[in-house]
């Protein structure tokens, strides 16, 4: 599903978006954080498919598992 994903700097300063669109990752994400449904996510974005709902919140699981945090106390030694 990521594939659906892309990432282009001439594309909303390259800002991960749904492939063929100018739709970010982090519009979808807002939406459903705001209580929306995939199908109500469709209905507003009919361009989107529900592969690339799903896709953006696939893509957002494996940025945040790569993520590393250093705790404040650490990072000051």
């Amino acid at each position: 599903m990521i594939e659906r994903i892309e990432i282009n700097p001439k594309i909303l300063v390259g800002k991960p978006i749904i492939k063929g669109t100018r739709i970010p990752v982090t519009l979808i994400l807002n939406l459903l954080a705001k209580g929306y449904t995939v199908e109500r996510i469709l209905e507003v974005y009919p361009n989107l498919k529900r592969i690339d709902v799903f896709a953006a919140i696939r893509y957002s699981e494996a940025r945040l598992k790569k993520e590393f945090i250093v705790p404040l106390e650490l990072a000051r030694r």
